[in-house]
């Protein structure tokens, strides 16, 4: 048995691939730093079992997260002036983008943004994505003086699908209009990605999940799912790594992911990304607490199932969503030692998966084609809308509902594309009802 499918028969096992209300407890879905809040407050909370100076660090970290940043610091290009303001509630952010976002304090700001390369030339780190000249890998669409680098407009289209038994859906796409923060074309043939902020629970757990263990590239266990991995580059050691954060795995680690969303995100250096001149915008010791508090954010239980849920959870093994979504992890040992050997439920896999044709980007990150995304962890879903209104799913933000996200699923999930939506609307009703739980 290869080593994908051992941790997939371990998952059974702990989970309980029956479901229902007589499988085994998966609702303390972080383990022992699972904390008992499905408000809206749910994932503003440190770990459980973290110690008194943890809880302190954690508190710490706060605030630079919290901190809406102002110029000289800010910017000079810039997405968002505070990490919160992406993250409301240390959520997702919303499919909002361009000069029509919320209005702060440096003025208005955009919750989403757009990666952008070019398909050829030699990339800044090795095997990275190709610079465009003069707009790095991110597009930055707000300035703090002038113009921003980017005008980018958003909008959307619809389309209608059919349920085997004859409901509609409407399906969106959003499609991006950019051009130079002065309006002219812009002259490139470039590459673009457009993404919302994921939502930070449970970070430090998934950091300590031994991802080589569940990674089947090949497919070896026939099972139509490959599982692949993403090596990329860590600007701290100065080595490849595997990627496991972000929506392509292109961040080796939290700390990195941390940094590098004060810089791309805010316009802010570090010790990590300084400045030539040594006087970095955010200081050591709150990149170091913003780092922890990326880690020790808690998850939240899970609600109890009723029948109908507990069906859910049955078609969500049977639909086959559990062979990328995960049920069951056990986190091996990590920089925070209470996080370590945890028997965690997150519903991911944290491995890249060909998505199909109709939610590619075209746009290579690493190892990660244009195909590929990352399996999300789908714990905490259920209170999504709790957290905040308006929120939506996928890499992107276009589907509405859980719903519109499955049917938006191809590739290696075309076979859980096709069983939802032969599904009777009872069925969808109560796969639904199991992701309210979670």
């Amino acid at each position: 048995m290869g080593s994908r499918l051992a941790l997939v028969a371990l998952t059974a096992s702990l989970s309980g691939c029956s479901g229902g209300s007589d499988g085994p407890d998966e609702s303390r879905q972080g383990g022992d730093t699972t904390i008992d809040d499905r408000k809206y407050t749910a994932f503003t909370h440190p770990a459980a079992n973290l110690t008194m100076e943890e809880q302190s660090k954690f508190t710490l970290g706060t605030s630079p997260f919290n901190f809406v940043w102002e110029i000289p610091q800010l910017g000079p290009q810039y997405n968002n002036d505070s990490c919160l303001g992406c993250h409301v509630g240390f959520g997702r952010g919303l499919p909002q983008i361009g000069p029509t976002g919320i209005i702060d304090i440096n003025g208005p700001q955009s919750e989403a943004l757009v990666r952008v390369s070019l398909p050829e030339g030699t990339p800044d780190v090795p095997g990275g994505p190709v610079s465009v000249p003069g707009y790095g890998t991110q597009l930055q669409d707000h300035a703090t003086n002038g113009a921003a680098e980017a005008s980018i407009t958003l909008t959307w289209t619809e389309q209608v699908q059919t349920f085997g038994d004859g409901e509609t859906i409407s399906l969106r796409t959003p499609h991006l209009a950019i051009r130079d923060g002065l309006g002219n074309a812009i002259p490139v043939d470039m590459r673009t990605s457009f993404r919302i902020a994921p939502p930070m629970i449970g970070l430090g757990l998934l950091e300590s999940v031994d991802i080589d263990a569940l990674a089947d590239p090949a497919d070896a266990d026939g099972d139509g799912i490959s599982g692949a991995l993403n090596d990329v580059w860590n600007p701290e050691t100065h080595a490849t790594e595997r990627g496991r954060f972000g929506w392509k795995a292109n961040t080796p680690t939290l700390h990195i992911q941390a940094a590098s969303a004060a810089d791309n995100d805010m316009g802010l250096s570090s010790f990590i990304f300084p400045e030539g001149n040594g006087n970095n915008d955010i200081q050591d010791d709150q990149m170091e607490g913003m780092a922890f508090l990326v880690s020790a954010i808690a998850v939240p239980a899970a609600a109890p199932r009723n029948a109908e849920a507990s069906h859910g959870r049955e078609l969500f093994d049977q639909f086959k969503c559990s062979s990328c979504h995960l049920p069951t992890l056990v986190t091996g040992t990590g920089p925070i030692p209470e996080l370590s050997n945890q028997t965690i439920h997150p519903y991911t896999d944290l491995l890249l998966h060909d998505m199909g044709d109709l939610l590619t980007d075209a746009r290579p990150d690493f190892e990660a084609q244009g195909v590929e995304w990352r399996t999300p962890a789908l714990w905490g879903i259920g209170i999504a809308t709790t957290i905040r209104d308006g929120i939506a799913f996928l890499h992107d933000g276009r589907a509405r509902s859980y719903a519109e996200a499955i049917m938006w699923h191809g590739g290696e999930a075309q076979a859980s594309h096709d069983a939802f939506q032969a599904a009777s609307k009872a069925d969808r009703e109560a796969l639904a009802a199991f992701l309210e739980t979670l």
